[in-house]
């Protein structure tokens, strides 16, 4: 265990393509994000720049950007911290995911092809083995890989970019959750696909609707346990 509190291994290989603070930044993000960096833990710049294996001056850019987007907090005196997020903030983004990832069933269920449906039954395969094996991690990719399929499938280019703002959030609050939505969740991923396949427009926007407010309450009551 790596003082900072990062499980061995879970360190991302920085990519050499690119400026150094660019890679910096995206090697925090992926550790925030996938929760290997907790909410509220001390961020230490020499020791990121040691597990990194770069000089203090990219983790302080990178973090001073990461602070700018809402996902560390520069407290004076005191130095970063990774953000916790209030039930408000949560509350809106998911509720947000909701308006767009409904839309995005609707138009999937209206532009689909075969091709199409049978890749999201493949990746909800993929998930639903992800689960039995409780590879939670897997889980929660494979359930981002899902989702933005469907966005793809919904052909909408305006709408994908709105998504894609919101999806690394969407993860961050999901993660927490994906033992506890489990197998459930999967099986509402049954149902969208089926209602996609069956070019049912309405249908696949109601599923969509009650599957993400399931994570949106399923993540407030983990909040208040």
């Amino acid at each position: 265990m790596l003082s900072t509190g990062l499980p061995q291994g879970s360190v991302p290989k920085l990519e050499r393509p690119g400026p150094l603070r660019d890679r910096v930044y995206g090697a925090l993000l992926e550790l925030i994000t996938t929760r290997a960096l907790q909410p509220g833990q001390h961020l230490v710049e020499s020791e990121l720049a040691g597990h990194l294996g770069v000089s203090r001056q990219p983790v302080r850019e990178a973090l001073q950007r990461l602070n700018t987007e809402g996902w560390v907090d520069l407290r004076p005196a005191q130095g970063a911290f990774v953000h916790e997020p209030t039930d408000e903030e949560a509350d809106q983004l998911l509720t947000v995911r909701t308006l767009l990832e409904a839309e995005a069933a609707r138009l999937a269920a209206a532009n689909a092809g075969s091709a199409g449906v049978a890749a999201l039954e493949e990746l909800c395969a993929q998930g639903e083995r992800a689960v039995a094996a409780d590879d939670v991690d897997g889980a929660v990719a494979l359930n981002a890989r899902l989702h933005a399929k469907v966005m793809e499938l919904a052909g909408n280019a305006v709408l994908a970019e709105l998504a894609a703002q919101v999806d690394r959030r969407v993860r961050w609050y999901y993660t927490p959750i994906a033992r506890q939505r489990g197998r459930q969740s999967w099986i509402e991923h049954r149902e969208l696909i089926a209602a996609i396949a069956d070019r049912d427009q309405r249908r696949a926007t109601e599923l969509m609707r009650e599957h993400t407010e399931h994570t949106r309450t399923s993540y407030h009551a983990r909040q208040r346990g």
